[in-house]
Formats: structure tokens, C-alpha cells, sequence
């Protein structure tokens, strides 16, 4: 990957809670890519795993760490990511959605879950960066998610990191078949293969009303995503991204056969 100037919008598959211990490639990537970019000032994560009927924002001073998992190796439970949290900008991420017509609320006890933490543990290893969490709306659909990152796209000239957090595919029942391969990078099955090369395509060629569509439109979908909350935060960040965005794929790989690991980064020029 090449250096790139600037704030970036992500989308990453976090996988299994594992990769917060293992040395994966997710996990190399999520260590590269916060040494290429500069501090934010503070990230906004959407999580697919704190899923509420209308947006919600962490208001926490000191969100908790929270294992929201279980059946994993005991020294999983003890890892903390004290990151400092942002009501201040809770505040104002909850004024630009109301100016958007998107009524949403503050939580000023939840903390922050793996979907968040296990990539950021890694991302900015000294929990040194305030993080604001934003919940999904599982019932609202690609479209309500697409218009919560538009809103939200002036925080990225603010220095504010949007990190949506998800999975290209996330089929549990095909996952923990064979829960021993989870955490390892191996070939996908075909019906992951096949969704997220058409996912991958329609990012490229800025097909957003196919992306938009893609309950309908994407091959395999039905069985990629039995639920729909870990596909949902990417549309926050094509939404953030906004048109002209640059995009890279900059991870394809499975966390297990159906897990797709598929990550992007956008990056929008200073006349974007």
C-alpha cells in the first residue's frame, strides 16, 4: 500500500475476537495502516455489534472494554482497550444528524465492543485517540445507513476517523462448522467468494444503487448474510466516503472458509 496524506474512511471486517491476539494478516494490516495515517483527532466507530431501533452514541468519559463473546481462550477476557471516550463530539454528531432528519441518543454507560476494540487495539495500540461509537439499525436497511454517513462526512475534514466495522460476509452457521479454523486466512466458499467479488466490482465502479440493491442484486446474498448488521456499516462509510472517493481493496482474504475478510479504504482529494 502506498502512503496516503490525509484522513482516510475505512471499512474493515474485524473477524473472529481472536485477531486481537493473533498476529494475522488482518492484524498486520490494521498495524499498517495506522502507522501510515496521521493521528485523528478522534475516531467514530460503527460497530455491527451494538445494533438499537434508532441511532445511538457513546457518551462515556471512560467507556469499558466489552467482551462480547464467549466460548474463547481465557486471556481473550482480560484484554482492555482504555481508550478515552468523546461526549463533546457525541454532542455534535448528534446535532448533524438531527440537521440530516435522523433523530438519534446518547448512552453515557456503554462502552465499546470487539467489533470496535479488536481492530483498534491494533490500529492505535496506546488507546490514546478518543473513540465515539455509533450504533447500526438493523430493521432501517443500506439506504437509512448510506444517509447517516453523509451526514456525518464534515467530520472527516475535522481530522475525525469514520471506522465502520463489519464483515463482507457473515454467515455463523457455516463459520463455526469448523470453529477450529477460525482466525486462520484460507480460501473462501464459493458463495463467499462469489458475493464479495461482486461487492468488490460494485465499490470499484461506483455502483451505488446496486450496493444500495444488494439484498436483491448480489449473488449469494441471502446466504452471506443470513441477518444484515455486519454488512450495514459499510454503508456508513460509502456514505462518508461520498462520491469520487477513492477506493482500495486492501485486504481479500477469509477468517475461516466464511468469513470474508475484505477491507477498504477511501480516501476523498482536497477538492473531495
Amino acid at each position: 500500500m502506498t502512503r496516503i496524506e490525509g484522513m482516510p474512511v475505512l471499512f474493515l471486517s474485524h473477524g473472529s475476537p481472536l485477531h486481537a491476539m493473533l498476529e494475522s494478516d488482518a492484524a498486520r494490516l490494521w498495524a499498517q495502516l495506522g502507522a501510515q495515517m496521521r493521528k485523528p483527532r478522534a475516531i467514530l466507530a460503527v460497530s455491527a455489534h451494538w445494533t438499537t431501533g434508532t441511532p445511538m452514541l457513546t457518551g462515556a468519559v471512560s467507556p469499558p472494554t466489552i467482551h462480547d463473546f464467549g466460548g474463547f481462550p481465557e486471556p481473550l477476557y482480560r484484554l482492555r482497550y482504555p481508550a478515552p471516550g468523546a461526549p463533546e463530539l457525541a454532542g455534535r454528531v448528534r446535532g448533524m444528524l438531527a440537521a440530516a432528519g435522523i433523530a438519534s441518543g446518547i448512552d453515557g454507560s456503554r462502552g465499546l465492543d470487539h467489533g470496535a476494540w479488536v481492530p483498534l487495539m491494533h490500529l492505535f495500540p496506546h488507546a490514546d485517540v478518543p473513540v465515539l461509537q455509533l450504533s447500526v439499525q438493523a430493521a432501517l436497511g443500506a439506504r437509512h445507513h448510506f444517509a447517516l454517513g453523509q451526514a456525518l462526512a464534515p467530520l472527516i475534514g475535522d481530522d475525525v476517523l469514520v471506522l465502520a466495522s463489519g464483515h463482507t460476509t457473515h454467515n455463523l452457521n457455516d463459520a463455526f462448522a469448523r470453529p477450529d479454523l477460525l482466525g486462520q486466512s484460507m480460501a473462501p466458499l464459493p458463495y463467499v467468494q462469489a458475493f464479495s467479488d461482486w461487492v468488490a466490482s460494485a465499490i470499484t465502479e461506483q455502483r451505488i444503487d446496486d450496493l444500495l440493491d444488494w439484498a436483491q442484486r448480489a449473488p449469494g446474498a441471502a446466504r452471506a448474510h443470513p441477518t444484515p448488521e455486519h454488512f450495514l456499516p459499510l454503508f456508513v462509510a460509502l456514505g462518508a466516503a461520498g462520491q469520487g472517493a477513492r477506493a482500495e481493496r486492501m485486504l481479500a482474504i477469509g477468517d475461516g472458509p466464511a468469513l470474508a475478510m475484505d477491507s477498504w479504504r477511501w480516501h476523498r482529494s482536497a477538492a473531495g
